[in-house]
């Protein structure tokens, strides 16, 4: 069994003042969609944490951990 070290919503936050609700990186007001259009545009994780430094690294990846895993495991 896989246990998280964090929990979702201290992942993300969703909040009708930032953005308008738009899903960001909890602590930020960097959308969560940035990591996946700078992903699928062949950036790099590194080239994305340089752009937006406010999303630290281990933030970014248990983001893209939980991702994998809600994929993985969706019936």
């Amino acid at each position: 069994m896989i246990q998280w070290a964090m929990a979702s919503h201290d992942l993300i936050t969703l909040d009708p003042d930032i953005l308008g609700g738009t899903p960001v990186f909890v602590g930020t007001r960097v959308p969560v969609k940035t990591m996946s259009e700078y992903l699928e545009n062949s950036y790099s994780l590194g080239e994305l944490l340089e752009c937006f430094p406010s999303v630290g690294r281990e933030l970014a990846c248990k983001v893209l951990e939980r991702s994998e895993f809600a994929l993985l495991t969706a019936a």
